[in-house]
């Protein structure tokens, strides 16, 4: 009998903490609903989703690197923020970003006693302008981010990466830089049609 009521009780024991872990699945699933739609209900906006006026509701990017990482960044960005990418040449209601410049390079800052690079300094430089049915909407701007990192040769696939990665980030900010731009047109794109 004691093996029996044993595996009763293990068997309750189970129920019972299968029954606890439902009640604070629901309990999460509720809590994370009422954050969700108090934050909605405040203004708040995911980092990437910035409001943009009604002018650059269709866009047409004018770059020459298409594969660059401020690109990707970039249409990534417009996309999130509701704005319609035209791939086609650009019409009169279509507003352009031109990018003339989008560029990262390097240049070594410190070298050490056998004359072996360091650390190196990363530069990555855009420069982009936005127009709209014969308008200029933004002037051209060139925007200029600067980091620097250590090297090492016993390192070479790691630092490689590391660059690689800051190359990147610097990219988003300065995707950032110019969404935070566009979206500063609200008062002045209707100005200028």
């Amino acid at each position: 009998m004691s093996g029996r009521s044993a595996s009763v009780t293990v068997a309750a024991a189970v129920v019972a903490s299968q029954m606890v872990a439902a009640i604070l699945g629901a309990s999460l699933l509720a809590a994370s609903l009422l954050g969700a739609s108090l934050l909605g209900g405040c203004g708040f906006r995911l980092v990437g989703s910035v409001p943009l006026p009604p002018a650059l509701a269709r866009v047409h990017i004018d770059a020459a690197d298409t594969q660059s990482d401020f690109y990707v960044g970039l249409r990534r960005s417009l996309q999130a923020a509701g704005t319609r990418i035209d791939e086609d040449e650009p019409g009169d209601s279509v507003a352009v970003i031109h990018v003339s410049a989008d560029s990262a390079a390097e240049r070594i800052l410190t070298v050490s006693t056998l004359n072996v690079p360091t650390e190196y300094e990363l530069t990555y430089t855009l420069k982009f302008s936005v127009s709209s049915g014969g308008h200029e909407l933004i002037a051209p701007e060139e925007h200029r981010l600067i980091r620097d990192y250590s090297y090492s040769e016993s390192a070479l696939l790691a630092k490689e990466r590391e660059k690689s990665i800051l190359s990147e980030a610097l990219a988003n900010d300065l995707v950032s830089v110019v969404m935070r731009r566009l979206s500063s047109l609200s008062g002045s794109s209707s100005a200028a049609r």
